[in-house]
């Protein structure tokens, strides 16, 4: 049942399509499941799971942000949040699925850390690998 949301959550990753009516575009979302990328490239990982949300440059602009709930973070803005320390715990549980945003559904719903279980077929290391990769390429993004 913990990858139940599984297509759901690549969903989100990779809605960006966007229709047009005539009038205005509305965004839909194709259902799909998450490319494997490799666990040793956080900046990989970012642009196939992150950046349709989070926009390429982490600014919070990508061409799904208008489907969510509340508008996606600017990622390059974290430690300028946390007085000028980057917060990599509080990161990698956001990533792991153990933090609830809003954003990203209700705690069932699983973000990156059961995805990147089912990748690695249940490979603990390799989970912490990508999300480790993630993290870092994170941090050297950060705004000074």
């Amino acid at each position: 049942m913990r990858f139940r949301y599984l297509n759901f959550v690549a969903l989100l990753a990779f809605a960006g399509a966007f229709t047009s009516s005539g009038q205005e575009a509305t965004p839909t979302v194709k259902h799909t499941t998450a490319p494997a990328t490799s666990p040793a490239s956080g900046k990989e990982m970012f642009m196939s799971y992150c950046a349709s949300c989070h926009g390429k440059d982490a600014k919070g602009d990508g061409p799904a942000a208008s489907a969510l709930k509340q508008a996606p973070a600017d990622l390059t803005a974290l430690a300028k949040q946390n007085g000028g320390k980057y917060p990599a715990d509080k990161v990698t549980s956001i990533l792991r699925g153990q933090t609830k945003l809003v954003a990203h559904g209700d705690q069932d719903m699983p973000v990156w850390g059961p995805v990147f279980w089912k990748m690695s077929q249940g490979h603990e290391e390799q989970v912490q690998m990508r999300v480790a990769n993630l993290n870092r390429y994170l941090e050297s993004i950060q705004e000074k």
